[in-house]
């Protein structure tokens, strides 16, 4: 069996082409790819479509890829604290599908169930529900929403095993575990890269089959979104 383990990101994401769909992992700048993104930056790849909870800061995260206008379509919940999203947006620059949080979650975790749609009565009545299917179940309405599939997954863990077993931590399993199940192939970035059984069968969040391609990443900077300090007043 051919190694699952890369040499880093610029070798793991070198078939990433333009006009690839990937969904990026990550909750705010919380658990994001930090690698693979700078990696597809340096690329200079464009014209890409990508999934994901928000689009970074201005300066890091997907922000960078934005920024150098890499980026042809947002599908993503909350634009955050971008304000070359936003000029991109208005300017007309940019396609945006805003999805709500929790049915893009379950749109992506459709895709990697084989699932080929769902209902939900989130979104019913809105500018979200238009042009799609809708029905009655039980007296309450719901829109039906189609499964949303990547050619790429990029995901950050903690911890995985050179088979591609995967653990995340904390608020970095927010979309990085349903990502990985739904994309033809799937790239992870790992803190640490361990052999093969010094993982816990029972402590694995995502489980080798779905993952092609692993590396352990670099220089993490791990930035917050928007920091708020707690007031020292009574």
């Amino acid at each position: 069996m051919a190694s699952k383990v890369y040499k880093g990101a610029d070798e793991a994401v070198a078939d990433i082409t333009d006009g690839a769909m990937l969904l990026v992992g990550g909750f705010g700048l919380c658990g994001i790819p930090e690698n693979c993104i700078d990696a597809l930056a340096r690329k200079g790849v464009k014209n890409l479509t990508c999934a994901s909870n928000n689009c970074g800061v201005d300066d890091f995260g997907l922000g960078l890829l934005l920024r150098a206008k890499q980026i042809k379509k947002m599908i993503s919940s909350y634009v955050g604290e971008n304000k070359n999203f936003e000029q991109q947006v208005l300017a007309k620059e940019i396609e945006v599908e805003l999805v709500p949080q929790g049915t893009l979650a379950e749109r992506i975790r459709a895709a990697g169930a084989g699932i080929g749609g769902f209902y939900t009565p989130t979104g019913v009545g809105t500018l979200i529900a238009e042009g799609k299917e809708t029905r009655t179940f039980d007296g309450v309405n719901y829109v039906l929403e189609r499964p949303l599939k990547g050619d790429f997954a990029l995901v950050k863990a903690w911890k995985g095993d050179r088979l591609g077993n995967l653990v995340f931590r904390k608020t970095a399993r927010n979309f990085n575990p349903m990502m990985a199940t739904a994309a033809k192939i799937t790239i992870a970035e790992v803190e640490q890269l361990v052999e093969v059984g010094e993982i816990d069968p029972d402590q694995v969040h995502v489980p080798g089959i779905y993952v092609k391609r692993i590396f352990q990443g670099t220089n993490y900077q791990k930035r917050i979104e928007k920091r708020v300090m707690r007031s020292n007043a009574n």
